[in-house]
C-alpha cells in the first residue's frame, strides 16, 4: 500500500524521535529514522518507483460490502415479510421479492427454494413471537392479572408487529402447513383452558366446560384485535380494560347451572313459506349425494396434499437449518484460521524485532569494546 502523506506534525514527530535516539537504552532503542523530508504525493502523479497509476476508486465501490449468507437470508425474509403483509402469499411473486432485495431470482431459490420457504419462516417467527408474549402474560399469579396481561400481549403484538399480524390473520395457505391464525388461537386457548379449569374447581364449577369457555374468551379477544388492527382507537390499555371488563365481570357472576329462559327453551325457528326449499326429487337427491361425495373426496385430496406439502416444507426447513449450521461452522473455521494466521504473523514480527534488538545490542557492545581499546591504547 502507498505511504500516507506526512504533514507538519509527522515531520516534527520524526525530528523529535531522532533527537532523543542517542539517549535510548541499548535494549530498547532502534535505529534512528531518517530526518530527510518525505516526498508528498502529487495529485495525478504516481509516487516515485511506482510502475502504474492507480485508477480513482468511487465512493460506492469503497463502501459496498458483500453480504454473508446469513445476512442475505435475513434480508430476503424481511423483504418477503413486507410483501406478504401488503399483497398476501398468492399476490407475491419470486420476481417481486428478488427485485425488492436487488438480487436475482436464483439467489432466492438458492436460499429458500422459492417464496414458500420464506413464507414458512415468516409464519413460524410470527407465531413464536406472539405465543411467547401470551405465554409470559399467563405466568402471572392472579386470574384477573392473567386476563389483563394476555389482552395487552395481543394488542402489543398488533401494535408493534402490524405486518406480522396481517400475515397471520389472512386466509391460511397450504405453504404454512396448518391453519396459521386458527392453530395459534387453538394453542393459546389450550393454555387458557388450564387456567380456567383451576379457577372452575376453586369456585365449584364443572371444569369440563373450561375448554368451551377458553375458546369463547380467546375468540372474543382475537376478533377484537382484528378490529383494532385497522381502527387503532381507543388506546391499547383502554381496549384491554374493556375486554377484561366484559370477560372478568362475566366470569365473576357465572351461573353454576346456566339455562335458557322459558320463552326461548325448546324454540325451533322455521323459515317463512316463501323461503322454504321444495323437497328435491329422487333424481335431484341422487345428484346432490353424488356432488357431496365428490366434494368429500376433493377435501380429502386437499388434506393429503396439504399434509404432503407440510412434510416437504418441514424437510426444506430442516435442510435450511442444516445449511445455516454448516455455513456458521465454515465462518467460525475461517475466523479461527484468520486469527491463527494473525497470531503467527505477530509472532514472526516479535521474533524479527528481538533479532534486530539483539543485533543492535551486539553492535553497540562491539563499538563500546572498540572505544575501550582505543582509550586503553
Amino acid at each position: 500500500m502507498p505511504d500516507a502523506p506526512v504533514g507538519a506534525d509527522g515531520g516534527a514527530a520524526f525530528a523529535h524521535a531522532a533527537a532523543l535516539s542517542p539517549t535510548l537504552s541499548p535494549l530498547t532503542s532502534a535505529p534512528a529514522p531518517s530526518t530527510a523530508p518525505l516526498p508528498l504525493p502529487v495529485p495525478g502523479r504516481a509516487p516515485a518507483g511506482a510502475t502504474a497509476i492507480m485508477e480513482p476508486v468511487s465512493e460506492s465501490s469503497r463502501t459496498r460490502r458483500r453480504m454473508t449468507g446469513a445476512e442475505r437470508r435475513e434480508q430476503l425474509i424481511q423483504v418477503g415479510r413486507a410483501l406478504f403483509a401488503d399483497k398476501g402469499f398468492d399476490g407475491t411473486s419470486v420476481e417481486e421479492i428478488a427485485a425488492s432485495a436487488k438480487v436475482s431470482k436464483p439467489v432466492v431459490y438458492e436460499h429458500f427454494g422459492g417464496k414458500e420457504g420464506i413464507y414458512a419462516v415468516v409464519i413460524d417467527r410470527e407465531m413464536q413471537r406472539l405465543l411467547s408474549l401470551v405465554t409470559q402474560a399467563l405466568s402471572a399469579s392472579h386470574a384477573r392479572v392473567k386476563l389483563e396481561r394476555a389482552a395487552l400481549a395481543l394488542l402489543q403484538y398488533i401494535e408493534e408487529s402490524s405486518e406480522g399480524f396481517r400475515i397471520l390473520v389472512r386466509d391460511s395457505h397450504a405453504a404454512s402447513g396448518t391453519g396459521t391464525f386458527a392453530s395459534l388461537i387453538s394453542d393459546i386457548a389450550s393454555q387458557v383452558e388450564d387456567v380456567l379449569a383451576d379457577e372452575f374447581r376453586e369456585r365449584g364449577y364443572d371444569p369440563k366446560f373450561a375448554p368451551m369457555y377458553a375458546q369463547m374468551l380467546v375468540g372474543m379477544t382475537a376478533l377484537t384485535g382484528q378490529w383494532w388492527l385497522d381502527v387503532r382507537t381507543p388506546r391499547r390499555e383502554e381496549v384491554a380494560a374493556h375486554l377484561v371488563n366484559l370477560s372478568w365481570n362475566g366470569l365473576k357472576g357465572l351461573d353454576s347451572d346456566p339455562g335458557l329462559t322459558g320463552a326461548t327453551r325448546g324454540l325451533v325457528l322455521t323459515p317463512s313459506a316463501e323461503s322454504r326449499t321444495p323437497r328435491p326429487t329422487e333424481r335431484e337427491a341422487k345428484e346432490q349425494e353424488k356432488l357431496r361425495r365428490e366434494q368429500e373426496k376433493a377435501r380429502e385430496r386437499e388434506q393429503r396434499e396439504r399434509a404432503r406439502l407440510l412434510e416437504r416444507r418441514q424437510r426444506e426447513l430442516e435442510k435450511l437449518k442444516e445449511r445455516e449450521q454448516r455455513e456458521r461452522a465454515k465462518e467460525l473455521e475461517r475466523q479461527l484460521k484468520e486469527q491463527e494466521k494473525l497470531r503467527r504473523e505477530q509472532e514472526k514480527a516479535r521474533e524479527r524485532e528481538l533479532r534486530e534488538r539483539a543485533k543492535e545490542l551486539e553492535r553497540r557492545q562491539r563499538e563500546l569494546e572498540k572505544t575501550r581499546e582505543r582509550e586503553q591504547r
